[in-house]
């Protein structure tokens, strides 16, 4: 069901890993991008802590900076986002922001089942005649980022084309 349940992105990051990735890629921007999505990813899907808290802390360092979009913001203003979205985390949940990977791991797993029931994948499932009985799994894989510069992006790709059935490259 391509779309219809959720999904986390960049788990496993924390303070520690966050670093190494900014030394090891040559690009703090990139990791600092990075980490705050997947705070603010974490934070939605996993504990329901709408996006809109975020997104205004975003627009706050915008209108700070003078700039427009998210791609004008360095990786300075990024490392600040990311503190001020545990921040944020926090003040919701009241509890820290997880760092420990098999934490975050389970936290999202229990989330992509729990999306089994969201109103998209209900519509999708009665559009579709896919029995609620069939389940559903997690796929837990290696990240391809799609945000490391002019020259990344990401996609979906299936073997088989998901409207007809038919044995072509799709994506």
């Amino acid at each position: 069901m391509p779309g219809m349940m959720d999904t986390i992105l960049n788990l496993g990051l924390n303070e520690d890993v966050v670093e190494v990735l900014a030394e090891k890629s040559g690009n703090p921007r990139w990791a600092y991008d990075c980490y705050r999505r997947f705070i603010q990813m974490y934070s939605d899907v996993v504990m329901e802590v709408g996006k809109k808290y975020f997104e205004e802390l975003i627009d706050e360092m915008k209108e700070k900076k003078g700039v427009t979009e998210d791609v004008d913001l360095n990786a300075d203003d990024l490392k600040e986002l990311a503190r001020q979205f545990k921040a944020e985390y926090k003040e919701k949940i009241g509890l820290d922001f997880p760092t420990d990977p098999k934490e975050q791991l389970m936290g999202a797993i229990k989330a992509v089942f729990r999306s089994w029931d969201n109103p998209r994948a209900n519509v999708y499932r009665r559009d579709n005649d896919i029995p609620y009985s069939w389940g559903t799994a997690v796929n837990v894989q290696m990240m391809a980022f799609g945000n490391m510069g002019e020259t990344s992006g990401t996609g979906v790709a299936f073997t088989r084309d998901p409207a007809t059935g038919e044995k072509t490259l799709n994506g």
